[in-house]
This record gives structure tokens, C-alpha cells and sequence, in this order.
């Protein structure tokens, strides 16, 4: 039986704001972390704005490149 969830808009947007949040007090760009992570920067962009459903490897990846552990971007 395979499970599939779903994850909200809503939670989507609050993960983009805490990635940019935590970008923007880095003083870095969106093209430093999208490089770092191994993903396009527009593909990034779209992250923050909560507008892209990132896999767990796109995620864990990003979560590295902004030096972060999972519970300071996660929302739940």
C-alpha cells in the first residue's frame, strides 16, 4: 500500500519565508544557495516564494547549503 501526502500551500509559503528569512540574515543571494544546494536558481526562487514542493533530498540539500538543521526551517 503506498501512502501519499499532500503538504499544504499554507505550509509551503511558511517554509519559503523561514528560507528566505534565513538567507537574508546570512547576507547571501538566492544564487549562492541554489549553487550550494545543486539546484537552478530559479527553482530556488520558486521555494521561497512556496510556490515549488520540494523532494527530501532537494530539501535536505538546501537545509546544508543555508547550514541550518531541520527543526529552524521546518514548520511542525
Amino acid at each position: 500500500m503506498s501512502m501519499r501526502y499532500h503538504v499544504s500551500a499554507k505550509m509551503l509559503i511558511i517554509l519559503g519565508k523561514r528560507m528566505r528569512k534565513i538567507r537574508e540574515q546570512q547576507k547571501r543571494d538566492q544564487i549562492e544557495i541554489a549553487e550550494d544546494a545543486g539546484i537552478d536558481k530559479s527553482y530556488y526562487a520558486r521555494l521561497e516564494r512556496g510556490e515549488a514542493n520540494p523532494t527530501l533530498e532537494v530539501l535536505y540539500a538546501v537545509m546544508r547549503a543555508l547550514r541550518v538543521k531541520s527543526s529552524e526551517i521546518l514548520p511542525f
